[in-house]
């Protein structure tokens, strides 16, 4: 069993910043690669980013390319998600995964971005 818990969310303006965290606790972390997700209302939760267990490979949604960097710190038990240039269109409720397909989730954290 692994725990995932985020934070980092909030209300940003447009063209604002933000860093989301998501620790995990329980089974070994290092292990599973790791995911954020998102979930807009009224729409279905998408991909955003992935990491490989070392941080040698990572993927993204195209709609973040070159805005957001996923990262992790394995001896802290810890993945980021830094946001930059962020856009109301990022507006929704974003969550930390592992596995693949994802077998943990954690509760989400609100990001808001106002124009």
């Amino acid at each position: 069993q692994v725990q995932l818990v985020e934070s980092g969310g909030g209300l940003v303006q447009a063209g604002g910043s933000l860093r989301l965290s998501c620790a995990a606790s329980g089974r070994t972390f290092v292990g599973y690669t790791m995911g954020w997700f998102r979930q807009a209302p009224g729409k279905e939760r998408e991909f955003v980013a992935s990491i490989s267990w070392n941080g040698g490979i990572t993927s993204y949604a195209d709609s973040v390319k070159g805005r957001f960097t996923i990262s992790r710190t394995n001896a802290k038990n810890t993945v980021y998600l830094e946001m930059n240039n962020l856009e109301p269109e990022d507006t929704a409720v974003y969550y930390c995964s592992a596995g693949v397909p994802p077998a943990y989730w954690g509760q989400g954290t609100q990001v808001t971005v106002s124009s």
